[in-house]
């Protein structure tokens, strides 16, 4: 059903190397850490024959303040809400050897099914990302993310990713 697997001991991170530090060092030094804390779940790409992680994507509960949601969304949800139930997506990296060659666009199109199977159980409005830079603003607009006002952090509506994914 999916095309990655949890991040586990057998995955060789030491080699891993998409060009941003922040993330090329979260997926060597913290990552494991993370998804054995529960702050986190990792899944990644990996080589079969070596373990050579390829990309990866965290995930995560979270939550938004409802007035961050955009007003056409936030009208139809309820004045009681404080805050909305999302799922973060808070981390996604391909490695420089793979890039240009859509891996990118597999991690999250892998990610926003996960994301959308999970909330038939557990209630999550949108996944969120909060892009780290303007090229992965740039690549989440691409796939539909909208801005969130004045938080740097984008959405998808769940409801938009059920129409992917419907059967």
């Amino acid at each position: 059903m999916f095309l990655t697997e949890s991040l586990s001991f057998k995955h060789n991170k030491t080699r891993f190397c998409c060009g941003k530090a922040l993330l090329d060092s979260y997926i060597q030094r913290q990552a494991s850490q993370d998804v054995k804390r529960k702050l986190s779940a990792c899944f990644v790409i990996a080589d079969k024959s070596e373990s050579l992680i390829r990309g990866y994507y965290t995930l995560s509960n979270n939550s938004i303040p409802l007035h961050q949601v955009p007003e056409k969304y936030r009208k139809k949800l309820p004045k009681s809400y404080k805050s909305i139930p999302t799922t973060l997506l808070g981390r996604l990296a391909v490695d420089k050897n793979e890039q240009g060659q859509e891996i990118g666009k597999v991690l999250l199109v892998d990610a926003l099914k996960r994301s959308y199977l999970i909330s038939k159980d557990i209630g999550s409005y949108a996944v969120i990302v909060d892009p780290l830079d303007i090229k992965a603003k740039s690549f989440y607009s691409k796939y539909g993310f909208i801005e969130l006002p004045d938080s740097g952090k984008m959405f998808l509506p769940m409801k938009t990713i059920n129409q992917l994914f419907e059967e």
